[in-house]
């Protein structure tokens, strides 16, 4: 899919400090329209810090996030949610209880969901509500290949099957950016394959914008379209993969040999 020039998110020179460790520090990037982008960099590179402060889990010490225009930064996670930016968690947190069907209802609902008055006067847009949000579950767990498991409850799935359900609970939410914190953890090779595939689908088929943050430099350097490498909280390297490739810092800090081939 051709990328749009926009940029659909920005951040400007955010930081966040914990004490006297700085987690983030001074982070400038955009994301493109359907554009595909990777963070790497080792464990404690501020990563995962990244996608809680774009998605208002932590506020931040200083900087700003800006989405489509509008400044999100400090907003609360259900609004950031509801404006468009959904992210899956690196543990994953399914209801464990709740079926799989249940869990992706959860997250419909937010856009699907009755208001008090349909549901104290059993209005019929209530149930018509209830139901679009059923429709829109059922039809991205078909897409993901979980139809088949939708009355199964979470905690019973493999590992890789709860993987999937993560990416559903996000889209369900009708994103316009999609943040996917580590998705290939725990796969096999078959499923990694199977991941970037669907990945690559998803921002084709639901027009997003992803953000990818992953250890598996073979999927990130075969899916993303431009890379940024932290290091200790700090940019230390971005570009295309080739760029990053061969840029020596990012090597010496992360890449190493394994994609020095």
């Amino acid at each position: 899919m051709e990328q749009g020039n926009r940029p659909v998110l920005e951040v400007a020179n955010l930081t966040k400090r914990f004490g006297g460790l700085v987690a983030v520090d001074a982070l400038t990037f955009s994301l493109k329209e359907h554009e595909i982008l990777g963070i790497i960099g080792p464990n404690g590179a501020g990563k995962t810090t990244v996608f809680n402060l774009v998605t208002g889990f932590i506020t931040p010490t200083t900087g700003r996030v800006g989405f489509k225009g509008k400044n999100i930064t400090g907003d609360k996670p259900d609004k950031i949610a509801t404006m468009g930016i959904a992210r899956t968690f690196q543990n994953i947190r399914p209801f464990k209880s709740m079926t799989v069907l249940e869990n992706v209802m959860v997250s419909a609902q937010l856009h699907h969901k009755p208001n008090l008055a349909e549901v104290l006067l059993s209005l019929s847009s209530a149930s018509r509500t209830e139901a679009l949000a059923m429709d829109r579950s059922r039809q991205i767990l078909s897409f993901l290949g979980l139809e088949e498991v939708a009355g199964v409850e979470a905690q019973s799935l493999t590992h890789g099957t709860q993987r999937r359900l993560e990416i559903a609970r996000a889209l369900a939410l009708e994103p316009v950016v999609l943040l996917l914190d580590e998705p290939a953890a725990g796969l096999n090779p078959t499923e990694t394959a199977e991941l970037l595939n669907t990945i690559r689908t998803i921002r084709n088929l639901y027009g997003l914008s992803i953000i990818l943050v992953e250890h598996d430099m073979a999927l990130v350097m075969n899916l993303c379209e431009r890379l940024i490498v932290l290091n200790y909280g700090e940019v230390i390297g971005e570009g295309t993969c080739d760029e990053v490739r061969s840029n020596k810092g990012v090597i010496e800090a992360y890449l190493g040999e394994e994609t020095s081939s």
